[in-house]
């Protein structure tokens, strides 16, 4: 597990996407390759949703994966973890009574740097599958020298950002505070 989160991390979401053309648009021909919208702006099926997602999430789960297992066993190895192991608790109560918790704090943090990644990698992935996006808004600015719009899409963006890692942040508080 850990090397294919490694691999998954170390490629860029615009090589996964186009990996993702080639096998399920071009070698099994199962998924369409760019997205139609319908006359609302949309996507006209939730079929052309899975491969931007896919090639948004894939790098995410790498990342995350590792984020979350390095903080369980930091966990794993403190005494009360082990004074639990020893006083024959379910595997379960350990994991929620006392690894979750104290790994909390790491996995919020994991959590709130990937929002920032999925949505620089938007851009690249919205182009490649033709979807009309926040991305796509973002490149087109940028393109045609709408300095406005730029400006509102990345004061938008630094909004999410930052509203998501002050939700981290007072997660770590909360499960601090919880900590036996």
């Amino acid at each position: 597990m850990s090397a294919t989160s490694t691999a998954l991390v170390a490629l860029p979401e615009f090589v996964v996407a186009i990996a993702l053309v080639a096998v399920f648009c071009l070698w099994l021909p199962l998924l369409p390759a760019t997205t139609v919208t319908s006359r609302t702006g949309s996507p006209s099926s939730p079929v052309m949703l899975v491969l931007p997602l896919a090639a948004l999430a894939l790098r995410q789960i790498g990342w995350n994966t590792r984020i979350v297992r390095a903080a369980l066993t930091e966990q794993l190895h403190l005494p009360h973890v082990d004074a639990a192991l020893l006083d024959g608790l379910s595997r379960r109560r350990i994991v929620l009574r006392y690894l979750l918790p104290g790994a909390l704090p790491t996995i919020t943090a994991g959590l709130a740097t990937s929002v920032g990644m999925v949505l620089g990698g938007a851009v690249a992935v919205e182009a490649i599958f033709n979807y009309p996006g926040l991305g796509s808004l973002l490149a087109g600015a940028v393109r045609n020298r709408d300095t406005p719009l730029l400006a509102g899409v990345v004061a938008l963006t630094g909004a999410v950002i930052s509203a998501v890692l002050v939700t981290a942040d007072l997660a770590r508080l909360w499960s601090v505070g919880r900590q036996p």
